[in-house]
């Protein structure tokens, strides 16, 4: 039987503006508030309020005398990155939206996306990322390229480009117009443009400022984005900063996350939980190839820090735990968020789990990690913990004006204002996924607890049925191994078959210094296949995965991979999520040989 769950909106609906205003009213609000931090001279520069507004003007005049009329889509394909942003708005500022591209993204993909959505232009960051247009079409729409200093051309081929004209186009957008086509990263089959509303994004950010005030509009709030501003939560995030009054650097690339927040300091974060993993990964593996004595006091650290961030969110901490927890807190917690810029004390994660030991772990050291739900089709929201009440382990409540569905087979369905218009150009996929009422099928499954916070369980399509009828929820099992901090990404099989197994990747750095740790003398996977303490290891995970799930679900076979399953090797999404066709093709005699 399905059960709905619904809190009332606390925000004004229907919306009535769009995202085009945002920069003016900022600008008029807090002129001098520095509202973001441009990479400059091996250091950060501010820029106010007013002078966004005055930059995302001037652009907008610029792409009005290049032609670019509202309604019309204009691709980016781009990292990350402050001119991203600027041009995001002035395209709003002129009623035109842009369609973003991953930088990752093939010839292929780039070529079939440029297709479907029939852009007018494309912008790029660099010449390199316009050749790969050039080589997806021959004949490609007018190419402008970032680091041409487009900004400043944009600028003076404005100049003659009256403020009317530009009050005009502004005005002639409709909240109900789209704002973006965002497309889905596309685990399997050609990805599906998702048209995303003016009022589908204001109403997610609206509401989410309306109910983390703190965390957004406290005195001196500032972040990195680091997220690609291709995907629909990193776009969120820029404009949830925006209408926080936030400050905003921008992370072209993950791996320079350490070093900018360090330099940046920010008191907020957006990331996928692997950033997380990475984060604590980072930490233990420092630890253990200091000393073997440091490796053990972060392992005790890290005990004391799940069970503190356990007991709080329980209800409180006995004096014995909060004694060991201050001790440490010297020892490694404060070193951990130093590594963290020092400042952090909020993030927000989605888009897989995060799973109850790095959740009460991170709660334990000092930062609320407040996971949500949503996919593109519902901008990225639909559930989320509050940072005043999280249920760790759960990705939330109800967004306020949404209703979450357990559909009588366990799927998830989702409704409110922030559900798409639809699949672009796809009319019989938009039917299939939302009903006439309203409801988007997500595809995944879960349920909803007696306070109504929501568990996802696993993902439809995603189910295995084995030789003996038994359904199996990778899911659950994937997400507890990988909660290890020797396993990568992982994929667990067994459809068709008599039983479940697992193929395993390991983290390379995580394994190079657990064997140093342990005096061996290989490092590498192939070295250590055999080797009983790191099977030892492995098989321990494996056990405390299988503890989740009935005998007849758990995984009774596992092989270890020399391979890393990367987005650059084809096996990842640009989301972090597994392709698992891909795999499954590439790494077949590998899964034949189980049940050989």
């Amino acid at each position: 039987m399905s059960r709905d769950v619904e809190y009332p909106a606390e925000v004004d609906l229907p919306i009535t503006d769009t995202l085009a205003t945002l920069p003016a009213s900022n600008a008029a609000r807090f002129p001098n508030r520095p509202v973001y931090a441009v990479r400059s001279d091996g250091g950060w520069r501010d820029v106010s309020a007013a002078q966004f507004n005055d930059q995302v003007r001037a652009a907008a005049r610029g792409l009005v005398a290049r032609g670019i009329e509202p309604g019309r889509p204009v691709a980016i394909l781009s990292p990350t990155r402050y001119e991203w942003t600027v041009l995001d708005f002035a395209l709003w500022s002129v009623g035109a939206f842009a369609v973003p591209i991953y930088d990752s993204s093939s010839v292929e993909q780039i070529e079939w996306i440029l297709r479907d959505s029939r852009c007018v232009a494309v912008i790029t960051d660099s010449e390199a990322s316009a050749a790969r247009v050039r080589d997806a079409m021959a004949e490609h729409p007018p190419l402008w390229v970032m680091d041409d200093d487009l900004l400043t051309t944009l600028a003076v081929d404005g100049e003659g480009v009256t403020d009317d004209v530009l009050a005009q186009r502004a005005a002639s957008a409709r909240p109900g117009d789209p704002a973006t086509i965002v497309y889905t990263s596309g685990t399997t089959g050609r990805p599906k443009g998702c048209v995303i509303t003016h009022s589908n994004l204001l109403f997610v950010v609206r509401t989410l400022v309306a109910t983390t005030g703190p965390v957004v509009q406290q005195p001196g709030a500032k972040t990195v984005l680091f997220l690609p501003l291709a995907h629909v939560l990193g776009r969120g995030a820029q404009v949830y900063c925006a209408l926080g009054g936030m400050q905003v650097a921008h992370c072209p690339n993950p791996k320079m996350l350490v070093g900018d927040m360090t330099s940046v300091r920010p008191t907020f974060l957006v990331g996928v939980p692997r950033i997380f993993e990475k984060i604590f990964n980072a930490s233990q593996q420092k630890a253990h190839a200091e000393s073997a004595t440091k490796g053990r006091i972060f392992e005790q650290a890290a005990r004391v820090a799940i069970a503190y961030g356990r007991a709080t969110h329980d209800g409180g901490a006995s004096v014995w735990l909060r004694a060991q927890h201050a001790l440490f807190d010297r020892l490694v917690y404060s070193k951990i968020r130093r590594a963290m810029g020092g400042d952090l004390r909020y993030a927000i994660t989605g888009g897989a789990s995060l799973g109850d030991r790095l959740g009460f772990f991170f709660a334990g050291i000092g930062l609320t990690v407040m996971e949500g739900y949503g996919l593109t089709e519902t901008t990225a929201s639909g559930t989320f913990n509050r940072a005043e009440n999280p249920r760790i382990g759960t990705v939330g409540q109800p967004m306020p004006g949404t209703a979450v569905r357990i559909a009588d087979d366990g799927e998830i369905w989702l409704r409110g204002p922030q559900v798409m218009a639809g699949y672009y150009n796809n009319p019989g996929a938009t039917n299939d996924a939302i009903t006439e009422e309203g409801w988007f099928r997500t595809g995944d499954l879960g349920d909803l607890d007696a306070d109504g916070f929501l568990h996802i369980t696993g993902r439809k399509k995603e189910i295995i049925v084995t030789a003996g009828g038994k359904n199996v929820a990778p899911a659950v099992l994937e997400d507890r191994m990988q909660a290890h901090n020797l396993i990568g990404p992982t994929m667990v099989v067994g459809d068709g078959q008599p039983f479940i197994a697992a193929i395993i990747t390991l983290d390379a750095a995580a394994l190079s210094t657990w064997a140093t740790a342990h005096g061996k003398t290989a490092t590498t996977v192939s070295g250590l296949r055999d080797d009983p303490d790191l099977r030892a290891e492995i098989q321990a995970a494996v056990d405390d995965a299988n503890a989740a799930v009935s005998r007849a679900e758990s995984i009774r076979e596992w092989q270890l991979l020399d391979a890393d399953f990367t987005e650059e090797s084809g096996h990842l999404t640009p989301t972090q999520k597994l392709k698992r066709s891909v795999v499954a093709e590439d790494y077949s005699e590998q899964i034949a040989a189980f049940y050989l």
